[in-house]
C-alpha cells in the first residue's frame, strides 16, 4: 500500500551574546557581579545541566558559588536555555505510538485498524468506502492517521524514568574570561578563520562583527565571504572597507543587500545610500588602479556587476574612472581577458610546459590544476616541469588548499579494493559535493596519474605541511579524535552539537541506537519521514524501517506524523547486536511540504542507551549528536553507520543531500542512488587528525595518548573531543568547537 494506501536573537536586536559564546566555546563567561553566597544556586544549577547531558566544571562551580545568588539565578536561565537547544530538548518530542518503542504493531495490521476506524466515523465513512472499491485507500484521508492521538504529557505517563548509565554523554561547560573577553576571542577566530565557515557560523559572524567593529580586528582575513561580512560592519560605522579584488566589492554589495556572499545564488540589491554608493565605487576606483589586471575577474559574474551598475550609477562620479571601467567590461564594451583563459588557450595547444610557468603566479590555481597537467603531460620532461613548478612555489599556496591537494592525490593511487568493490558494479566513483551539500555521482573514467609523479607531489605537500606545523610540545591525545577528519571547509559540517566534519569516523558504543528528526512548518502542510536503510558488505537492501515497515528484526519506527504546525518528531530504534547487513543509512525525505529551508525549525540527531535505562523516546542525557537540517534537495543522509571487521560499529560523517522527486520521496524509491553515493564515499580517504598529528611528533617532546584519566601537570597542546577538566592553564585545547585552528596558514 502506497501513501494512498531559533536561537537567541543576534545583538542589535537587544540580545546578549552569551548564548552564541556557549555555543561555540562550551564556555560559560565569567561574571563580575556582587559577591555572595550562590553555592546553592550553583549546585542546582549543575543538578538541572546534568539532567540535559551537561555539567559545570570544578573551576566555573566555584567561581559561581561566590557570586550573589541573584547572579546565579540570572546566569542559570540563559545557560539552561541555550544548552538545552543545543541538545534539542527545547521543544517536545511525541511520538505517535505512546509506548513506542514498545507494542508498535505490524505495518499492515496498523493501516487495516486505520481503516476500520475509519469506517466508524460518520465524516470520514462514506469516502473510506468508496476508495475501498477501487482497492487504493489514501492513508491521508483516514481520520486516525498522521497525526497524533494523545498528548505529550499523556505520552509521558506511559514511559518509566530514565535510570542513569556510566556512558551517558557530559558535557563539560568551563569557566572562560568575562564577556568581551570571549566575544571578541571568537569574533577573531571566526573572521581570521582559514577555511571557509557554515552558513549559520556565517550568521553568527555578522553579529560579533557589528559587536566588535570598534575592536581589535584579524590581523588577515583569508576567506573572501568572512571579509565581506566583516567589511558589511566597517561600512555601517563609516570605516573604510578591505577591498583587494573587484570581487571584493561585489560580496561587500551582496552584504549590504541582504544577499549570498558567495555569490552562488543572484542578489537583488536594494536601493542603497549616496555614502555606500561612494564608498563602493572608491573601493572598486583603488582596486583598478592598482591592478588593471583586476578587471579579468570581472567576466565570470557581469550579470550581478549588471544589476549592480544600475544601483551604483557610476557615470553620476567621473572622478572614479576606473570603477566605471568595471561596467563597461561587464556590459561587453571592453574586452579583459581572464588569468583562466590565458591558461586554458595555452593547455588547449597541448602546451604543458608553458601552462605549469603561467600557473606558477598563481600558485593556488597550479595546484588545484596538478591532476590535470600531469595527466595532461606527453613527456618526462614536461612531468619534471609541472612537479618543478609545485615545488617552487607551494610555499606561497594556502594551508587549505595544500591539504585539499594531499587529499586528493591520495585518492588518486591504487588502493586495494575492499570486499564490496569486486563483484558486480565495481567500477571506480567520483563523488562530487558542492559547498551546500548537494552530491551526485559518475563513473571515474580519468586516466591514472603517473606513480611516480604522484609519489614525488605527495612528498612534497607532506613536507610543506610538516614545516607550517607550529612545535607542540607535549602532545596530548583522545584516541577517539584520530579518525576525525581535517575541517578543510566548513560547509562540510552542519551546526550542532557534537557534530564532526564530512568523512570523519566516530565509535558507537551501546545496545540501542535511535534516531530522531524534528520539524515544524512555517506556512504550509509539511510531511517529513525518518527511515533506516540496512545494507549489506556490497552495498545491496538488506531491509528499512519506515512508515511503510514499521517493524523489523532490528527495531522499530515510531509512526508516521504528515502534519507539524506545532512541530512533530519521528523516531527509529535499533537494536545494534539484531542488525543484518553491515550499513545503517538513516535519512529524511521530504514526503511533501516545505523543504528544510523553508520550514521554521528541522533537526536530526541519534541517541545511545543501554536496553535497561528505559525512559522517554527523546532523553537529552543519551544524545550523542543533533545537527541542523539546512540544506537543498529532498533527501537528507546525515551520517552512515558502519559495522567494522572487529563486529564494533563506528558513525562515518556524511552531512549530503540528495535532489530527490519533487514531491513523494521514500527510501524504496531511493534506495539505489543512495548505496552508490554511499560506496564513493566511504570508500574514500579523508586527511584526518591521525595525519597532522603524524607530522607534529616530528617536533613534539612527547606525546601521551590519554586514558580518560588523569592529565599531566605541565602545559600540553590537547586534541580531543572534548576538554579535560584540569589541564594545564597554559595548553592549547583543540576540540571540534575550534578544529579549524589546526590548519595552518
Amino acid at each position: 500500500m502506497q501513501r494512498y494506501a531559533h536561537l537567541w536573537d543576534h545583538p542589535g536586536m537587544g540580545q546578549s551574546l552569551e548564548p552564541l559564546v556557549i555555543r561555540h566555546t562550551h564556555r560559560l563567561p565569567s561574571l563580575a557581579g556582587a559577591a555572595g553566597a550562590g553555592d546553592v544556586a550553583a549546585r542546582q544549577l549543575d543538578a538541572a545541566l546534568m539532567s540535559v547531558g551537561f555539567k559545570l566544571s570544578a573551576d566555573l562551580l566555584e567561581h559561581l558559588s561566590g557570586l550573589s545568588e541573584s547572579t546565579v539565578v540570572d546566569t542559570a536561565v540563559t545557560t539552561l536555555a541555550t544548552v538545552r537547544e543545543m541538545v534539542g530538548d527545547h521543544v517536545q518530542h511525541n511520538a505517535y505510538f505512546v509506548d513506542f518503542p514498545a507494542n508498535v504493531p505490524d505495518t499492515f495490521d496498523f493501516w487495516m485498524r486505520c481503516i476500520a476506524e475509519a469506517l466508524t466515523d460518520d465524516t470520514a465513512r462514506a469516502g473510506t468506502l468508496d476508495q475501498l472499491r477501487t482497492g487504493v485507500v489514501d492513508l491521508l484521508t483516514l481520520p486516525s492517521y498522521g497525526a497524533y492521538q494523545h498528548t505529550y504529557a499523556e505520552m509521558l505517563a506511559h514511559h518509566s524514568e530514565l535510570i542513569a548509565a556510566a556512558g551517558d554523554r557530559m558535557t563539560v561547560l568551563h569557566l572562560g574570561d568575562d564577556l568581551d573577553s570571549e566575544v571578541t576571542a571568537l569574533y577573531l577566530a571566526l573572521a581570521g578563520s582559514s577555511t571557509p565557515l557554515s552558513q549559520d557560523d556565517l550568521g553568527d559572524l555578522t553579529a560579533l562583527a557589528r559587536a566588535c567593529v570598534h575592536g581589535p580586528q584579524p590581523e588577515a582575513i583569508p576567506i573572501r565571504e568572512n571579509r565581506a561580512i566583516v567589511n558589511q560592519a566597517r561600512v555601517s560605522v563609516g570605516a573604510q572597507p578591505l577591498l583587494d579584488t573587484v570581487t571584493d566589492v561585489l560580496r561587500l554589495a551582496c552584504a549590504l543587500s541582504g544577499g549570498d556572499v558567495s555569490l552562488r545564488e543572484p542578489t537583488r540589491f536594494g536601493a542603497l545610500s549616496r555614502r555606500v554608493r561612494r564608498a563602493l565605487l572608491a573601493g572598486l576606483d583603488a582596486v583598478v588602479a592598482a591592478a588593471p589586471a583586476r578587471l579579468a575577474d570581472v567576466r565570470p559574474h557581469r550579470e550581478a556587476w549588471k544589476r549592480l551598475g544600475e544601483r551604483l550609477h557610476p557615470h553620476e562620479y567621473p572622478r572614479w574612472p576606473y570603477a566605471a571601467d568595471v561596467f563597461v567590461v561587464a556590459r561587453g564594451e571592453k574586452r579583459a581577458q581572464s588569468f583562466d583563459g590565458r591558461a586554458e588557450e595555452l593547455l588547449g595547444t597541448n602546451d604543458v610546459t608553458g601552462t605549469a610557468t603561467l600557473l606558477k603566479s598563481a600558485p593556488g590555481k597550479l595546484l588545484r590544476s596538478l591532476d590535470h597537467l600531469l595527466r595532461s603531460a606527453a613527456t618526462d620532461g614536461e612531468r619534471e616541469a609541472v612537479v618543478a613548478a609545485v615545488e617552487e612555489v607551494v610555499h606561497q599556496v594556502s594551508g587549505r588548499v595544500v591539504l585539499s591537494v594531499r587529499e586528493h592525490f591520495h585518492n588518486r593511487g591504487e588502493h586495494n579494493r575492499s570486499e564490496s568493490s569486486q563483484g558486480e558494479d565495481a567500477g571506480e566513483r567520483r563523488v562530487f559535493v558542492n559547498r551546500l551539500g548537494r552530491a551526485w555521482v559518475t563513473s571515474d573514467d580519468r586516466p591514472p596519474v603517473p606513480p611516480a609523479e604522484r609519489q614525488r607531489v605527495l612528498a612534497v605537500l607532506d613536507a610543506e605541511i610538516r614545516r607550517r606545523l607550529p612545535a607542540a610540545g607535549h602532545l596530548l591525545i583522545d584516541p577517539n579524535v584520530l579518525d576525525v577528519a581535517l575541517p578543510l571547509s566548513g560547509k562540510a559540517t552542519a551546526s550542532g552539537l557534537g557534530v564532526l566534519p564530512r568523512g570523519s569516523v566516530s565509535p558507537v558504543d551501546g545496545e540501542l541506537l535511535r534516531f530522531f528528526v524534528y520539524w515544524k512548518q512555517s506556512r504550509h502542510r509539511t510531511d517529513y519521514d525518518l527511515s533506516a536503510l540496512m545494507l549489506d558488505a556490497r552495498y545491496k537492501t538488506v531491509c528499512w524501517l519506515s512508515y511503510t515497515s514499521l517493524t523489523e528484526v532490528e527495531g522499530e519506527h515510531s509512526g508516521d506524523i504528515t502534519d507539524a504546525p506545532d512541530g512533530a518528531s519521528e523516531f527509529i530504534n535499533l537494536r545494534l547486536g539484531a542488525v543484518r547487513g553491515r550499513f545503517i543509512v538513516p535519512q529524511v525525505n521530504i514526503f511533501s511540504g516545505e523543504g528544510f529551508e523553508e520550514v521554521e525549525e528541522s533537526f536530526f540527531g541519534f541517541m545511545l542507551r543501554e536496553a535497561e535505562q528505559q525512559g522517554r523516546p527523546f532523553e537529552p542525557r543519551t544524545v550523542r549528536m543533533k545537527s541542523e537540517l539546512r540544506g537543498p534537495g529532498k533527501v537528507a543522509l546525515p551520517l552512515v553507520f558502519l559495522r567494522g571487521p572487529d563486529g564494533r560499529w563506528r558513525a562515518k560523517w556524511l552531512h549530503l543531500y540528495l535532489k530527490g522527486a519533487p514531491t513523494a520521496n521514500r527510501v524504496e524509491g531511493n534506495q539505489v542512488s543512495v548505496a552508490r553515493l554511499l560506496r564513493g564515499i566511504v570508500e574514500r580517504d579523508q586527511l584526518t587528525v591521525r595525519y597532522l598529528t603524524g607530522l607534529m611528533t616530528d617536533d613534539a617532546t612527547g606525546m601521551t595518548l590519554w586514558d580518560g584519566t588523569t592529565v599531566p601537570d605541565e602545559p600540553v597542546t590537547y586534541i580531543g573531543l572534548q576538554r579535560p577538566d584540569g589541564l594545564h592553564p597554559e595548553s592549547r585545547v583543540i576540540t571540534p568547537e575550534n578544529l579549524r585552528d589546526l590548519i595552518p596558514d
